[in-house]
């Protein structure tokens, strides 16, 4: 059973670890698009909503996503997708990308924002540490609990 206690506050552990990384990484794809100095033309194809949560009493919480296609300096045709862009961008409309030589497929058609991008990540990994934290801190408080437990029983 005491697995449970450790196995579980693990768990999440990993995955807060993973959703952090890919935090990171997005954040430093947004800033070597925007460093490259590459941009391009770029038609907005579809743009979708996507509508998560609203089950029982919880909140709805509702992300517009757009589909866009332009073609790199050397001639490529790129299609990516991006989501919490402009409201304002509807299908049909042409809006500057910005992406690297290396992986055009990670554009993005949000304006350089360093600033911003930079204070979101850092709040996120901040909210991140403290759910790490307070698993670290159940673990230990369980592991010393259950020590006591061990020695006041003797092992019952």
């Amino acid at each position: 059973m005491s697995v449970f206690f450790y196995a579980l506050p693990g768990l999440i552990i990993a995955v807060v670890l993973f959703a952090a990384a890919k935090v990171v990484r997005r954040s430093l794809e947004l800033r070597s698009a925007w460093d490259s100095g590459l941009t391009a033309e770029a038609r907005c194809l579809r743009s979708y909503t996507t509508v998560s949560g609203g089950g029982n009493d919880t909140s709805v919480t509702t992300t517009l996503h757009h589909v866009y296609e332009f073609t790199t300096r050397d001639g490529r045709a790129v299609r990516f997708e991006e989501s919490n862009g402009r409201r304002t961008v509807v299908e049909g409309d042409i809006v500057t990308v910005h992406y690297t030589a290396q992986h055009p497929d990670k554009a993005t058609a949000h304006e350089p924002s360093r600033a911003r991008v930079a204070a979101g990540t850092l709040v996120t990994l901040a909210f991140f540490g403290v759910i790490i934290a307070f698993c670290v801190g159940f673990m230990i408080t369980y592991h010393e609990m259950s020590a006591g437990t061990d020695a006041l029983f003797g092992g019952i």
